[in-house]
């Protein structure tokens, strides 16, 4: 089984912060809430957040922004139909059927393109979007751990990352390739 992270691997970007400033035509107070996000997310690349706290902003900036289910659902369709371009052709030719996808990224986001990564198997930030709370934060240690929450000894044979926040995952890997801007590189 080969496994992908998402952004910066398979989507070229970070797709919740694409998805954040595609709301803000939508809702403009989210402007005044932009240093907030693009802080927490140096924080997040640079690994001087913790879980927890992360957590807590994601859920307050969800019911702060989002007005209901309906609404997000309806912007998860404007976003892919402007930014299925991001996906990288060439990953998602290696993308087989029983390979897995992990991502950070909401549940809610993934799903809308889903039909396009030639795998089912995804795991993600679980958002149970009558409450807008998360409810399985899939970031950091936690994406190892529900990998082997789901497939238990089944082995990575090739993990393909952009970033050393997924050594956990790493550690679960034979193989382990790095991916910056489309180019795949063995470490």
């Amino acid at each position: 089984m080969k496994v992908f992270d998402f952004d910066n691997t398979i989507y070229l970007g970070e797709s919740s912060l694409d998805f954040i400033l595609l709301m803000m035509k939508y809702n403009k107070k989210i402007i005044f809430h932009l240093p907030i996000v693009f802080i927490t997310l140096i924080k997040y690349k640079m690994c001087i957040i913790n879980k927890d706290k992360l957590e807590l902003l994601i859920n307050k900036y969800l019911k702060l922004l989002i007005k209901n289910k309906s609404e997000i659902l309806d912007l998860v369709d404007d976003f892919w139909k402007t930014h299925e371009k991001n996906l990288d052709i060439n990953m998602l030719k290696i993308i087989n059927e029983e390979d897995a996808i992990i991502t950070a990224g909401p549940d809610f986001l993934i799903n809308g393109i889903k039909g396009k990564l030639n795998t089912k198997n995804i795991i993600s930030t679980e958002v149970n979007l009558d409450k807008m709370e998360i409810t399985n934060f899939n970031f950091g240690s936690m994406k190892a751990e529900n990998y082997k929450r789901k497939y238990r000894d089944k082995k990575i044979n090739a993990f393909y990352t952009d970033s050393y926040n997924d050594k956990p995952l790493m550690n679960l890997s034979k193989q382990i390739y790095l991916v910056k801007k489309g180019k795949i590189k063995k470490i």
